[in-house]
């Protein structure tokens, strides 16, 4: 079985790309976020709250969270802990519920109650990075681009599309260079989705894995 795999792994990382994007072009052509929102205002707050949480977690909360702060000016009117008691389920509370509060206040005095379309302007918000940035960039505005999280650091790891990334920003260089500009966004979704219920962290789901004929990983035993 290790002849097997090594045999396998020798197949290009370009190879295996175009292999997954083939195969979800067809299967799911129109791939969505699983972050429950209506407005750009909404992803952002959402986006910033799954930072190390489920999204499951996330738009359990969220509903009333919108309902008492519907829009930028009224999250800008509000303390971190006027918005802590509605994120309290979520990991790092009191962190999150002060980028919110920074996030309204920010939005308001400084991008007229809109959420900026830029990713300099982006980052510049209290708790969103480059990932974050990237999530709402694409799914709002339609710019391309490819967030990586732990899902799809890692399953781009084992479906060989990136040899030797060591981090998200070594695997999103790698991924951007193989993958077409205009499937950048779908990829993030395919990959993501993809790592949360078939290349999961323990026990991957080889066996219905689309992908278990040429995966390098395949006969492994794969630990996280």
């Amino acid at each position: 079985m290790v002849g097997t795999v090594l045999k396998r792994s020798v197949v290009s990382c370009q190879t295996n790309v175009n292999r997954v994007c083939a195969y979800f072009r067809e299967v799911m052509p129109d791939p969505i976020s699983e972050l429950h929102y209506r407005t750009p205002y909404e992803l952002l707050l959402a986006v910033v709250l799954s930072a190390q949480c489920t999204d499951v977690r996330v738009n359990m909360l969220t509903p009333a969270l919108f309902a008492r702060f519907p829009n930028p000016q009224a999250l800008s009117r509000a303390s971190w802990e006027d918005i802590l008691p509605y994120i309290a389920s979520c990991s790092y509370p009191n962190a999150k519920a002060k980028y919110l509060e920074g996030i309204g206040k920010r939005l308001v005095s400084d991008f007229g109650g809109e959420v900026p379309a830029e990713r300099s302007l982006l980052e510049s918000l209290p708790g969103v990075g480059h990932k974050s940035a990237s999530v709402v960039l694409s799914i709002s505005f339609g710019v391309p681009a490819l967030a990586v999280d732990t899902h799809v650091h890692r399953v781009a790891a084992r479906l060989g599309l990136t040899e030797g990334a060591r981090t998200p920003e070594d695997t999103e260089k790698q991924l951007t260079s193989r993958i077409p500009r205009e499937d950048w966004s779908r990829a993030h979704h395919w990959l993501i989705l993809h790592g949360r219920y078939v290349c999961v962290a323990r026990k991957p789901k080889c066996t219905t894995c689309p992908f278990d004929n040429w995966c390098p990983k395949v006969g492994l035993n794969l630990k996280g």
